[in-house]
């Protein structure tokens, strides 16, 4: 993937942060200013920022290691899911389930019910009453809603990529807590603590969000590529 340059940034609305009233001071070395009432992020920094993170990604896509992404805001919510898939990766876009991270052991109980409960439903439907099967569905939905995007993932992921840490601070917080790194969009109103690699950048606009999401899994994808063809 090519290096991402400031006009890519202002084609994608990254640079509109939120009103003046609603910042995070933390974020001043991020910012360029404001107009209208509406903080302007420092696109020159974000740009550098930006493709930092990929190379982060690079790295970690060619090894083999595991990317989260998580984002379960109404402007995010698909496409988290969207763009994990397309670079199979993982995701967590409906709700933060407590645990996912500092708990493992139990998520993985959790996972290995929403596979038995999926199984019954696909191959052993007969040998259930309408009611049981009925229940059965609506566990499953539940499950799915929570860890669907992550069923298949067989150990914690090795980095997450977050779409606004305000709305997922408990994801941050678990992060941290296992010494997992975070690549994460910080909007004007973000806290930068606790992110390893911080994305200034609006995290509301679906536009921006798509294009950070898309960024990310190129970025995984051709490096994927790149792998498979230098060992064949």
């Amino acid at each position: 993937m090519q290096a991402i340059s400031i006009k890519d940034l202002l084609d994608a609305g990254v640079h509109f942060g939120h009103k003046t009233n609603r910042w995070n001071p933390k974020m001043a070395e991020f910012l360029y200013g404001h107009r209208n009432g509406i903080h302007i992020i420092d696109l020159q920094k974000t740009v550098v920022l930006l493709n930092e993170a990929l190379k982060i990604l690079k790295e970690f896509s060619s090894q083999g290691k595991n990317v989260l992404f998580v984002g379960t805001k109404r402007q995010a919510s698909d496409l988290i899911e969207k763009y994990a898939k397309s670079c199979n990766q993982f995701f967590i876009n409906k709700r933060w389930l407590g645990g996912i991270l500092t708990n493992w052991d139990t998520i993985q109980n959790s996972i290995k019910r929403l596979k038995k409960i999926e199984d019954i439903l696909e191959n052993h439907s007969q040998s259930y009453t309408k009611k049981e099967l009925l229940k059965f569905q609506n566990t499953a939905e539940k499950l799915n809603k929570s860890i669907g995007g992550i069923k298949d993932l067989n150990s914690k992921p090795d980095l997450l990529f977050i779409i606004d840490t305000n709305k997922e601070f408990l994801a941050v917080k678990e992060a941290n807590k296992s010494e997992i790194p975070i690549v994460a969009i910080l909007d004007s109103n973000s806290n930068p603590v606790g992110i390893d690699y911080p994305i200034p950048g609006n995290d509301d606009a679906i536009r921006s969000i798509e294009f950070y999401c898309n960024a990310v899994a190129e970025t995984i994808n051709e490096n994927k590529i790149n792998n498979q063809s230098l060992k064949t």
